[in-house]
């Protein structure tokens, strides 16, 4: 696919025009396809925020700014304020569920590959974490899930879509595992990518959690709204349940500027709808692609794709580089697949330009 493909394509699938105060053109090397971000955020509302909280980056946040925020978020899931706990990016919700749980000698079971920040916090406070492989189609394995928690199990994370392979769990199967599990031990749902998928099997688990179930479910600022260098997420929970992780949180852990530009965020309903739209058009371009260059895709829900490269990861990694472009980075088992996230048309125009070349030489 050259570039003049890549530019047809977008402007057949482009379902709003180009607004370029809302577009990020990045100018320096290299083009970032590993990381999950947003190329088109933050919104300009969240920008001005951002300026006018300059003033005040020299006091400490107020509590009623914490609460402003949380009023919002509970107000928009139909809950009230005392379900949301604040944290530094949904990274720290699950850093604080780990420590919740996991500590004195609780076990968490969580998918593999997925989402490492469940894992790696759990691990920090040496608590017994069990892996369960993904099923065929690269989607979470409930089932074995079921089998693998035990009386000893305290926390079982599951991320919903998947990261790396942006998978979905059918919302059905899920809501009976979580309507089960949960009478054993608390449930961590994360739902970082909730607000980019839009498919009739998917569900969130925020109505579990208005039922009063044992569930946590975490969100994120990061993705779709673009304040991942700002580190601003969120868990709900059940009051009590919410109480119990507060205990772990860092006290004022979110900044004066992350939580001015949340709350503009939230009340910006036009920039959510050119964000989920500009990702999901490329999303879509690139899964056309790499179908018509023979490559397995998994279906994505997520702002970027899970492909199987059929060569090592590492050995394009570096071929790639040298091309300035970042691509994911492994997932074993799955040694011979890439993950790659969704950048601005410019940044997809290159990464098709290179890939090419890259894939007709050695990877070694």
């Amino acid at each position: 696919m050259n570039r003049r493909d890549w530019l047809r394509l977008s402007a057949a699938g482009a379902a709003l025009p180009f607004i370029p105060s809302f577009a990020t053109r990045r100018s320096n090397n290299p083009i970032r396809l590993h990381s999950n971000e947003n190329p088109y955020a933050p919104a300009q509302s969240a920008r001005t925020a951002m300026r006018e909280a300059f003033s005040e980056t020299n006091l400490y946040a107020e509590p009623a700014t914490y609460r402003s925020l949380e009023s919002m978020i509970a107000a928009r899931e139909g809950l009230r304020p005392e379900h949301v706990v604040l944290g530094a990016g949904s990274t720290e919700v699950l850093r604080m569920a780990a420590m919740a749980y996991g500590l004195s000698g609780g076990e968490v079971v969580t998918g593999y590959p997925t989402y490492e920040g469940m894992e790696e916090s759990a691990k920090s406070i040496e608590a017994r974490v069990h892996r369960v492989p993904l099923k065929t189609d690269k989607s979470l394995d409930l089932s074995a899930m079921d089998m693998r928690t035990t009386k000893d199990v305290k926390l079982v994370f599951i991320c919903n879509p998947n990261n790396p392979t942006g998978s979905i769990c059918d919302k059905e199967e899920l809501n009976d595992f979580c309507m089960e599990i949960s009478k054993r031990c608390a449930i961590l749902v994360d739902e970082a990518y909730y607000e980019l998928v839009d498919h009739p099997r998917y569900s969130s688990a925020v109505p579990l959690v208005k039922a009063g179930a044992n569930i946590i479910v975490s969100r994120t600022f990061s993705k779709v709204y673009g304040l991942a260098g700002l580190r601003v997420g969120y868990a709900l929970a059940r009051p009590d349940i919410a109480e119990r992780l507060r205990t772990y949180r860092t006290p004022m852990a979110v900044n004066i500027m992350g939580l001015r530009a949340a709350i503009a965020s939230l009340n910006d309903e036009r920039f959510l709808h050119y964000s989920k739209t500009q990702l999901e058009t490329g999303r879509n371009q690139i899964t056309a692609a790499l179908r018509d260059w023979g490559h397995e895709v998994v279906e994505s829900h997520t702002n970027f794709v899970f492909f199987h490269l059929g060569r090592g990861i590492e050995g394009f990694q570096r071929s790639m580089a040298s091309h300035g472009i970042l691509v994911g980075r492994p997932f074993p088992p799955y040694l011979d697949w890439c993950r790659l996230s969704i950048g601005n048309e410019e940044e997809m125009t290159q990464f098709s330009d290179a890939f090419p070349k890259v894939m007709s030489t050695s990877t070694r």
